[in-house]
């Protein structure tokens, strides 16, 4: 990547792509393009190809998307797949027909069959039947990989895909009724912790494990990826580490400063026994995550703190 090309960042008010604008700016490009989704609907095919025309991007990182916890990707079935299709359809197509020296487009590591051994590698994409209740999601962004590699198969395009593992950071969503199992916890801990309760009930056994990578480390992945990855085959981007959601409880515990005791409700659903990447693939190329998750958590729960974003 040319620091004096443009860079579009598609989603670049969303946790991934907020983190990427950061590292690209700390990397000194100048000409990062943004558009929010109010200036520019990504579903529609003729106002993409307007966008595409007037800026004409160098690069461009896609990390739009539809994106929502179990309960919603299960109701709006639909509305997911739809949405996304639409927003990588036209993104995709228009880098192409644009001259686009270099894409990257990010997944999720729900493209994997429900089933699949673990760690998850590569090359377990497309081998066995996917998680229900995200089914849709999995196959739009399935379909988003598979683009990529025919686009570079048919037109010689260098569009490269990245799957991150599951993400925290800065710009997370903390509302309890959608939220991701971390940020749920650190405001779970924070409120008990505020009101002076006994006791944090956590949902489940408290035995499946679970990988979590800081979203500027994925940031820098990406960054890297882009450097230094021209190859065909999707990239897992994680820690290659996992915990139990109890370990993961009793770290948050322990930042958050929370006095009382843990009490797993063993009549809610566990999930998935383990969801770990494989991410051997990815230190072959050369890049290792460097935050830990214990210094991931502090750094987030002081933002928290000093941004006051649970009074709000």
């Amino acid at each position: 990547m040319n620091k004096e090309g443009k860079v579009y960042v598609a989603g670049h008010r969303g946790m991934v792509g907020s983190a990427l604008v950061r590292k690209l700016k700390a990397a000194d490009f100048n000409h990062i393009i943004t558009r929010t989704s109010a200036e520019l609907n990504l579903t529609n095919q003729q106002a993409v190809a307007d966008f595409f025309a007037a800026e004409k991007p160098d690069y461009v990182i896609l990390a739009a998307a539809k994106v929502g916890g179990i309960l919603a990707n299960n109701t709006y079935r639909g509305q997911f797949i739809y949405e996304n299709m639409m927003i990588q359809n036209n993104v995709i197509h228009q880098s192409y027909l644009n001259g686009v020296k270099k894409l990257l487009f990010l997944g999720s590591s729900c493209i994997y069959p429900k089933m699949a051994p673990q760690p998850l590698k590569e090359d377990y994409l497309l081998t066995g039947t996917l998680e229900a209740t995200n089914e849709p999601y999995a196959i739009a962004k399935i379909a988003g990989i598979k683009m990529c590699e025919a686009y570079r198969s048919q037109y010689g395009c260098n569009f490269i895909s990245a799957m991150p593992t599951n993400l925290y950071g800065p710009n997370d969503n903390y509302d309890l009724n959608n939220s991701h199992v971390l940020p749920a916890l650190i405001r779970k801990f924070h409120t008990a912790k505020v009101n002076g309760a006994s006791e944090v009930e956590i949902w489940g056994s408290g035995t499946p494990r679970r990988e979590f990578l800081h979203v500027d480390d994925l940031a820098d992945a990406c960054y890297y990826l882009l450097q230094n990855y021209d190859g065909e085959q999707l990239v897992n981007v994680g820690s290659g580490v996992d915990v139990t959601i109890l370990e993961l409880a009793n770290l948050v515990k322990e930042i958050v400063g929370f006095r009382g005791e843990i009490k797993m409700d063993a009549t809610k659903p566990d999930g998935t026994p383990r969801k770990l990447m494989d991410v051997s693939k990815l230190e072959k190329v050369g890049w290792k995550y460097k935050i830990s998750l214990q210094e991931g958590i502090a750094s987030v729960y002081k933002e928290v703190l000093e941004k006051k974003i649970f009074d709000n």
